[in-house]
């Protein structure tokens, strides 16, 4: 049987419909009912529009409780030997792999969304046709003029995210042009994600991730801020805090994955956005995507895919 990775997408791959057919799933009941005593009802946002799922502070929270319930309806006995998720998803996949019960990491969601909703300050941008190391000197020489701004995705070769103050965001993506970039994208968030900006977040927010109980490891975890390979979860609240102020390394999650000997990359959640910079990082890889839109048809498909 080919040995698999599970993949979790992140904030941006929210949508409308997302949920169909899965809200009368027992762990959909359960989390609705868990974001609800915490003052938010994911019930009639996952039912509403694009708009109604675009805030972060609920856009977050409605793409865990999909990707929880897709993880539960996997078919049984396929050799998972890994989990990664990009952003938001880093916590669908730390639950799958056993280290937080899902009604607590949805409460530990809602928290984060709510924390860097409330950063409004700043911006990011995609720089797409330039490798990393261009994009981070234009990071580096904009610093020295005073601004603020980082690389805060490494998501394929030629695809970097930046963020940071909006000058800043403007200034660094004006000096990669300069140096050869292809095309770059504002994108429509609400503040300057993974970035310096996000220390006062990630400040409040290690208070209650640390005191949110663990359990052990059944599945290795590849990590965002470093690309490291966990197996303990003592390992992981720290990395999970410092990820809302650090770039979500994903060319590194993905050749971590690669090392624990994935042979198929399945994305557990809505589109098909990890798939595409999975192929884009190692064309070797073989992928698969489940998301509610195929819905039970691509969960038996996938089961004999596997067999």
């Amino acid at each position: 049987m080919t040995r698999i990775a599970l993949c979790f997408p992140g904030q941006g791959s929210q949508c409308a419909g997302m949920a169909r057919g899965l809200l009368d799933h027992p762990l959909a009941v359960r989390l609705i009912e868990v974001a609800h005593s915490e003052g938010l009802d994911l019930a009639t946002a996952l039912k509403g529009s694009d708009d109604d799922l675009r805030a972060t502070e609920v856009a977050q929270p409605a793409l865990l409780l999909v990707e929880l319930v897709l993880s539960a309806m996997l078919p049984d006995g396929i050799d998972v030997v890994g989990v990664a998720g990009h952003s938001v998803g880093e916590y669908a996949a730390v639950t799958v792999a056993g280290a937080y019960a899902p009604d607590d990491v949805m409460r530990l969601v809602i928290r984060r969304g709510r924390e860097m909703a409330g950063m409004t300050d700043g911006t990011m941008a995609a720089i797409l046709g330039v490798d990393v190391d261009a994009v981070e000197a234009a990071c580096a020489q904009t610093r020295a003029h005073g601004e603020v701004v980082v690389v805060a995705n490494v998501n394929a070769p030629g695809q970097t995210v930046i963020s940071g103050t909006a000058a800043g965001v403007d200034a660094a993506a004006s000096r990669a042009r300069e140096a050869g970039a292809r095309r770059v994208i504002p994108l429509n968030v609400s503040g300057a994600f993974h970035s310096p900006l996000m220390a006062p977040a990630a400040a409040r927010f290690a208070t209650a991730i640390a005191a949110t109980p663990r359990h052990q490891l059944t599945t290795a975890v590849v990590c965002n801020v470093d690309g490291a390979t966990v197996k303990q979860a003592a390992a992981l609240p720290d990395r999970l805090t410092r990820q809302l102020e650090s770039p979500v390394r994903w060319i590194d999650c993905v050749g971590g994955l690669r090392a624990l000997g994935a042979e198929t990359l399945v994305e557990v959640g809505p589109g098909s956005v990890l798939t595409g910079l999975a192929r884009r990082i190692d064309p070797a890889i073989r992928t698969a995507s489940v998301s509610d839109r195929a819905g039970a048809q691509t969960l038996a498909e996938l089961r004999t895919a596997l067999s």
